[in-house]
């Protein structure tokens, strides 16, 4: 792996910036009146009691065909809608500091204070959560550049995406390391010479600590 300089900061923002939809599960339950523990989901907290999860990393199934399944599940137990975003805005309806973890947003700040350019590279924020939620997180203003994929049609590990970072960066791919808490999505980043950082969302204060380390930030 390579651990040049980096002199940019590529970040997936489901995950390594935004809490997980499974950290979000018990407040969503009570938003919509369902006894704790009824949504069951547990992805990478518990791999082992999610079958789903366990398809979806091996490549059965798609992200998107994942979570159009708890959103399947979600409509049945509850009678809304059974879309991404019917699911999500149940999830995610809290204000920004209580989504975004404080320290990828401590982390942006600095880092772009010491000169270091902060892009977020995600593949379906607005196919999840629609352009009003988008627009309510201010962490996204702070950025030197955004690419989603559903709005660019195109997805991680698509190359395609990662070199729509680097050229709104205006960066080569060595100098920009990349984040994201997806295997298959840290190897596309590799496969067009991203530094990369695998984020672990089970722990992850460790996680944005090695990030800071990478870019010599820690302390």
């Amino acid at each position: 792996m390579n651990h040049a300089a980096s002199t940019a900061l590529v970040l997936d923002f489901g995950g390594p910036v935004l809490r997980t939809p499974f950290e979000l599960l018990r407040a969503g339950e009570r938003r919509v009146g369902l006894a704790p523990g009824t949504l069951d989901w547990s992805g990478p907290f518990d791999p082992a009691a999610d079958a789903d999860w366990r398809l979806m990393q091996a490549g059965g199934i798609t992200e998107r065909d994942y979570w159009q399944r708890k959103a399947n599940r979600f409509a049945e137990l509850t009678g809304r809608e059974a879309t991404f975003q019917g699911l999500m805005n149940v999830l995610f309806s809290a204000d920004e500091d209580e989504l975004v973890r404080p320290e990828a947003a401590a982390l942006v700040d600095e880092a772009r204070a010491a000169g270091i350019a902060v892009a977020v590279c995600t593949n379906d924020m607005q196919a999840f959560h629609g352009q009003a939620w988008v627009a309510r997180m201010s962490l996204l203003g702070r950025l030197d550049a955004l690419v989603d994929g559903s709005v660019e049609h195109v997805l991680k590990p698509d190359p395609r995406i990662y070199h729509l970072v680097l050229d709104r960066l205006d960066l080569p791919a060595e100098q920009c390391l990349f984040v994201d808490d997806q295997p298959g999505n840290i190897g596309g980043a590799l496969a067009v010479g991203m530094q990369t950082e695998w984020f672990d969302v089970t722990a992850p204060e460790q996680s944005w600590l090695a990030v800071r380390r990478r870019l010599g930030l820690a302390g």
